[in-house]
């Protein structure tokens, strides 16, 4: 039988986060189905909660330490939390320019979010983690920041950052019992991707060892596993599920 636990899962009203949300439910834990986008939240909610789950919707802009200081308040009033996915992220029209290319602005949104964001996220949470006896963190990556691809210097930074997030978070509180780690996926076939030519998602499954499109199902596996007691001894890793696209 499982455990119950609550998990908050950002970015969790479409694509990915609604994909590990679901996942999450699946086992009988609570979630928290976090999103900017609070219309979109409450459906995935209503969904897992018409399958049985136990699900609340909030809204968050995780950007905003304001919006994260709002969030945090409603969760001390709610009870015991016990994990954070930060899988919300910018990933629409981030492509196109290379390096010396990229305004500023661009530049900024894209950290804003994807790391400063999921620092945020972290700094809130934590203590909340930690006044629940320990607990687990799951940032989600890209495989992007290993492969290195053209014209994403902003995104790839920002995702190669949020691994060494990882890994400094990791040892700031591990003597807490909280264990953190990275999920980094390949090019996966959802909303976030809508604006990525079919020929490049041809490109990225015929060099894969699987020779498939990659699905927001096939990373909730892994998530589901580091959120759970079975991973309570691994902790500052990264780990790559993309078919096989890149190798570490």
């Amino acid at each position: 039988m499982s455990i119950p636990r609550t998990i908050l899962v950002t970015g969790a009203g479409r694509g990915l986060g609604k994909a590990i949300s679901l996942g999450v439910a699946e086992l009988g834990w609570h979630c928290w189905v976090a999103d900017i986008n609070l219309e979109q939240a409450t459906r995935t909610a209503e969904e897992i909660r018409e399958a049985g789950g136990q699900a609340c919707p909030i809204e968050v802009d995780i950007a905003s330490p304001e919006s994260v200081e709002r969030l945090v308040f409603r969760l001390e009033e709610t009870g015991p939390i016990h994990g954070l996915v930060n899988c919300a992220a910018l990933a629409d029209g981030v492509g196109g320019n290379a390096v010396h290319e990229i305004p500023v602005a661009d530049w900024d949104r894209i950290l804003g979010v994807n790391l400063r964001g999921s620092f945020l996220m972290t700094r809130a949470v934590a203590p909340l983690l930690i006044s629940s006896g320990g607990g687990t963190i799951v940032n989600i990556g890209s495989d992007a920041a290993a492969n290195g691809s053209a014209n994403l210097a902003h995104y790839i930074t920002s995702k190669g950052g949020l691994a060494a997030l990882t890994r400094a978070s990791a040892t700031d509180l591990g003597p807490h019992g909280i264990t953190v780690n990275t999920v980094s996926p390949g090019l996966t076939v959802s909303e976030s991707a809508a604006e990525v030519p079919e020929k490049r998602h041809l490109e990225y499954q015929n060099q894969r060892a699987l020779k498939r499109e990659q699905l927001p199902a096939d990373i909730v596996g892994i998530v589901t596993f580091l959120v759970s007691p079975a991973a309570s001894y691994i902790t500052g890793q990264e780990i790559l599920v993309n078919g096989g696209f890149v190798y570490r």
